[in-house]
């Protein structure tokens, strides 16, 4: 990464907003595209145009390969941004992209948000039982790669990223053949490469970062309910949604990658965001138990850093003026961020290509700390 990169990258984080206020003060609402989402301009909902308008304008101006930036509050769109820049879908060059409301994006490890929730969904209809049922108990087909401390691990334990099995995928690069996903992405049967890996940890007791894990969900999902992942994501989540255009990208033994494979539109990935804020109900209907939802998005174990983890979704916490402001996030490498804000009711969706930039948890962090939540705070 360039020292330039690296100077605007800060400016982002680090410029107040009111630097660039004059360039963009004031801005409509986004377009109704009939898609199920009521819109009103920033300030009907409490927002602050000054603030929160100065976003696209300086993504603009610094060039940092931002392509999408939505924000929803009380329940509205109120806010919509995008940006021409170098993508790419799993790793396979697209070139420059002009993104519009109307552009899939991948979504990467937000996904394993979204595969959470179908857990939830069906856990609520019968098919799943017990969080703690070992996980062998889905894959007696694997019975020869059980020992007693593999058959410790659970489906809660896969949930939580706890499952203590040897895996490294986040202090090596993904292009390296050494990486765990890497080899998983590769192996003829990725399941069984998962589970064949020897124990490291007691299962439950330290949280351990493993696209892995959440593929094994995925194939328990399959098990569970009788239907592929896209198959039950589309009757069960999807289309009660309105969420029409999805797209996956399948593992090595063609099956949906319920661990990274989704691409969806922004505003669609809002909706996601939307229907876990208001406790897993949209437009009077209740999607995913709201128990379910509030179990999930609660700390369960001590993540990355200062990070705690739920059921597959990441909990932080932003300073703004002096207060604390707590959320929820789905998480995907490349900048791929859905930021759920219960206290000031508001998602926030930002987009990206920053897939070798080690600056992309900071660039994406800073849209919503800098541009979003001083918009909200105090108003």
């Amino acid at each position: 990464m360039s020292i330039r990169t690296s100077a605007l990258a800060a400016l982002l984080v680090l410029v107040p907003v009111t630097a660039m206020a004059q360039t963009s003060a004031g801005c409509g609402g986004p377009a109704d595209l009939q898609d199920g989402w009521p819109v009103a301009s920033p300030d009907e909902t409490g927002l602050d145009p000054g603030s929160i308008c100065t976003i696209g304008p300086r993504l603009e101006a610094l060039k940092l390969n931002v392509h999408a930036v939505v924000v929803a509050r009380h329940g509205v769109l109120v806010y919509e941004r995008y940006f021409a820049g170098e993508d790419e879908m799993f790793g396979r060059p697209l070139g420059r992209v002009a993104y519009d409301a109307g552009t899939r994006h991948d979504l990467r490890s937000v996904t394993k948000s979204v595969t959470s929730l179908l857990v939830g969904i069906a856990a609520d209809i019968g098919a799943i039982k017990d969080l703690d049922a070992p996980v062998f108990s889905f894959f007696p087909e694997y019975a020869s790669l059980r020992t007693p401390e593999k058959d410790r691990i659970t489906l809660r334990h896969l949930l939580t990223m706890s499952a203590g099995l040897a895996w490294n995928e986040t202090t090596i690069p993904y292009k390296s053949s050494a990486n765990s996903e890497t080899q998983m992405d590769a192996a003829a049967d990725p399941y069984r490469y998962v589970l064949e890996q020897p124990v490291e940890q007691p299962a439950g007791e330290l949280y351990n970062y493993s696209s892995g894990s959440t593929a094994l969900i995925g194939a328990v999902l399959r098990k569970a309910t009788g239907r592929p992942v896209e198959r039950f994501a589309k009757e069960y989540l999807f289309d009660p949604l309105g969420i029409r255009d999805v797209e996956w990208v399948r593992n090595a033994n063609g099956e949906a990658r319920a661990e990274g494979g989704l691409r969806l539109r922004p505003r669609d990935v809002a909706k996601i965001g939307q229907l876990v804020l208001e406790h897993g109900g949209r437009h009077g209907r209740q999607i995913v138990p709201a128990a379910w939802v509030d179990q999930s998005t609660a700390p369960q174990i001590p993540g990355e850093g200062l990070f705690f983890y739920g059921y597959q979704w990441w909990l932080g916490r932003s300073l703004v003026d002096r207060r604390e402001v707590d959320w929820v996030a789905g998480i995907g490498s490349g900048g791929q961020r859905l930021f759920i804000v219960p206290s000031l009711d508001m998602v926030v969706v930002v987009m990206a290509g920053l897939y070798d930039n080690p600056l992309q948890g900071v660039i994406s962090l800073g849209v919503l700390n800098r541009g979003v939540l001083p918009a909200a705070v105090g108003r």
